[in-house]
């Protein structure tokens, strides 16, 4: 059996699509645009549909032609991806350590509300 290539890492733009299409799930090139305009308004569609598309072309969507507007996908889940890019990031960044990473997270990049709600966790986690 032979394994397949990695899935390309995505850019800061294409990682914006990919949030928009876990949020609404498989859409049109259109839909997709109506999603993310109210927080980028110099959105147009031309750009998102060309970006969409070369997004397929790389192994990041997956896209249905049966319709005449098609329908891309994301071919990872959000976790899965998010798994990926952070195992890549703790490898390089943190020289392998997770612990590192965490404490780098609680240092200076959690607020209160959120260190409450990791400390919540970790006890429920931990019994």
């Amino acid at each position: 059996m032979t394994d397949s290539p990695p899935i390309p890492k995505p850019t800061p733009a294409e990682l914006d699509l990919l949030r928009a299409l876990w949020l609404i799930g498989p859409a049109t090139a259109k839909q997709v645009c109506d999603r993310i305009q109210p927080e980028k308004p110099d959105t147009n569609y031309a750009t998102v549909l060309r970006q969409l598309q070369m997004m397929h072309a790389k192994g990041l969507l997956t896209r249905d032609e049966s319709n005449r507007s098609h329908i891309y996908a994301p071919v990872q889940s959000q976790d899965s991806l998010q798994s990926n890019l952070l195992g890549e990031l703790i490898t390089k960044a943190f020289s392998g350590s997770g612990k590192a990473l965490v404490m780098a997270a609680l240092r200076s990049h959690v607020t209160e509300e959120e260190r409450t709600e990791i400390e919540r966790f970790l006890k429920e986690d931990g019994e």
